[in-house]
């Protein structure tokens, strides 16, 4: 396909590849912002405090059990710090022996293969299943020794599909106690009641497992970097150890106190969102496109070609190499762009 003269100096139609809110914060999440921005020439606390003690209120856990960062993505950093640390920094073979190995699907979070290789580790990725979800089974076998990390996210990005609650018990029993599993549910909000995981009970029972969440999808704060995790203190304290100074914003007690306080406008946009996913994940599918059902604010349209045809409309997409998408939706907009680019794909 010809790419047309001057393509690439166009604004986008829609961005659609960064799996965003595609709403603002919602007005009461604004007014607090607004009134912390008044106080911007002051540091935020030097080790954060009070953000981990109004999680833990919220989920149930004890303070002592949260780590908060810059995004999911910071916090998942502090954690292969924390776990890769030693070899890494001590920088020898027979260091990186110890632990120098790293587990997660195949395709997965951009996050993941770029952190292993800031960190240092080999980068173990093991393919999706036929029906595009994460191989639980071989991933377990590909663990050894060596393996320091395996990362299993529910909902999958970037397919949306969700592994069961039986199926993921029996995939922890099988690891290692001394190899961490990090639980990615960064898109958890948008996952129905009854398909939650008890993830406290799961924590009591495997000390090995970290919870990791985030403030950018559903809550719709990407901009303002706030992530966090939770586990056994056991595992938590060692994590923590790799906190930056001043490294989590002043906004974001302000802004994550008023979003839980919103708790009934948030379920209305998630709704929203929901909504228009499975409205345009039927119109794709009624055009014969391959669209796994998603627990997700986005949707995978499987298929050569399916990337370009999107972008040569001036849709920005998450884009893969046989030709697959991810697009975020929420916006019936975009959808309309979407739906009229594939028309002829």
């Amino acid at each position: 396909m010809t790419v047309p003269r001057g393509y690439f100096d166009r604004t986008p139609q829609f961005e659609l590849g960064l799996s965003e809110n595609p709403f603002p914060p919602l007005p009461s999440v604004l007014a607090a912002l607004n009134d912390v921005m008044a106080n911007a020439n002051r540091y935020p606390e030097f080790l954060p405090d009070r953000l981990p003690r109004v999680i833990a209120r919220r989920i149930g856990a004890h303070p002592d059990q949260i780590i908060v960062g810059s995004g999911a993505t910071g916090v998942a950093m502090q954690t292969l710090q924390a776990v890769f640390g030693a070899s890494v920094f001590r920088g020898t073979e027979e260091s990186r022996g110890e632990r120098s190995r790293m587990v997660f699907a195949a395709p997965t979070f951009d996050g993941y293969p770029i952190m292993a290789s800031i960190v240092g580790v080999d980068a173990v990725a093991v393919p999706l299943d036929s029906a595009g979800r994460q191989n639980l089974s071989a991933m377990a076998a590909a663990v050894d020794d060596r393996t320091g990390v395996v990362v299993v996210c529910r909902p999958h990005n970037p397919t949306g599909t969700l592994i069961g609650a039986a199926e993921f018990e029996a995939f922890l029993r099988a690891i290692p106690e001394d190899v961490v599993v990090i639980l990615d549910e960064a898109y958890v909000e948008f996952v129905r009641t009854q398909d939650t995981l008890d993830t406290l009970g799961m924590i009591r029972k495997h000390p090995n497992l970290l919870i990791l969440r985030t403030f950018s999808k559903a809550f719709g704060l990407a901009g303002l970097r706030i992530g966090y995790a939770f586990g056994a203190p056991t595992l938590t304290s060692r994590i923590r150890r790799w906190q930056l100074p001043f490294g989590v914003n002043s906004t974001a007690v302000a802004a994550v106190t008023a979003s839980y306080a919103a708790e009934h406008e948030l379920h209305l946009r998630v709704a929203r969102i929901t909504a228009e996913r499975e409205h345009l994940r039927n119109a794709l599918q009624q055009r014969g496109i391959r669209v796994p059902r998603s627990h997700a604010n986005f949707l995978y349209l499987s298929g050569h070609g399916i990337a370009g045809a999107l972008e040569q409309a001036g849709i920005v997409v998450k884009s893969y190499p046989d030709g697959s998408a991810r697009i975020a939706v929420g916006d019936p907009a975009a959808s309309r762009a979407v739906l009229r680019a594939l028309a002829s794909a």
